[in-house]
């Protein structure tokens, strides 16, 4: 079985929601659907068909969830000694040689991931140019605007 690799916090995050899931959306779409039952005919009762359908992402929801924390290879990145380099969980610093403009990004795994608190998923064609890479090296990668170019400025393991 693959393991699966996340960030304490993004091990924590995913554990929260399974908690949120089992113990108050599922009780709350058990007792709509009870309710939606007690309405009567069931094929013309919108409701309870939407009651259900939602029961059923929340099921598929939490067995999805339960897989990937069972699957879990949790890495801190404070203890990571990659000599400098970018491997999942580090910092890194680039520069857009096009426009000079600086970025901070962490590497984590894809449930992690947030482009709003400049976390990329290890699966994102940055990430994937960046690792391996140690500070001063230029990557290049194609963007949906084109082929981009950044130098890395610095590689933290926070």
């Amino acid at each position: 079985m693959a393991q699966i690799p996340m960030t304490r916090n993004g091990l924590e995050a995913l554990k929260k929601e399974l908690q949120q899931l089992k113990s108050s959306d599922r009780p709350k779409i058990i007792e709509a659907i009870s309710e939606a039952r007690a309405q009567g005919d069931l094929s013309e009762n919108a409701e309870y068909e939407s009651a259900k359908e939602r029961q059923g992402f929340i099921e598929g929801r939490i067995a999805e969830i339960e897989a990937k924390i069972s699957q879990a290879e949790v890495i801190d990145p404070s203890s990571i000694n990659a000599d400098g380099r970018c491997v999942f969980g580090a910092t890194v610093e680039i520069e857009d040689l096009d426009d000079e403009v600086k970025s901070t990004y962490q590497i984590v795994g894809d449930d992690e991931s947030s482009i709003k608190d400049n976390k990329i998923s290890i699966n994102s064609p940055l990430a994937k140019a960046l690792i391996g890479k140690e500070e001063g090296e230029i990557i290049e990668f194609e963007t949906p605007g084109g082929l981009k170019n950044y130098e890395v400025l610095k590689v933290s393991y926070v």
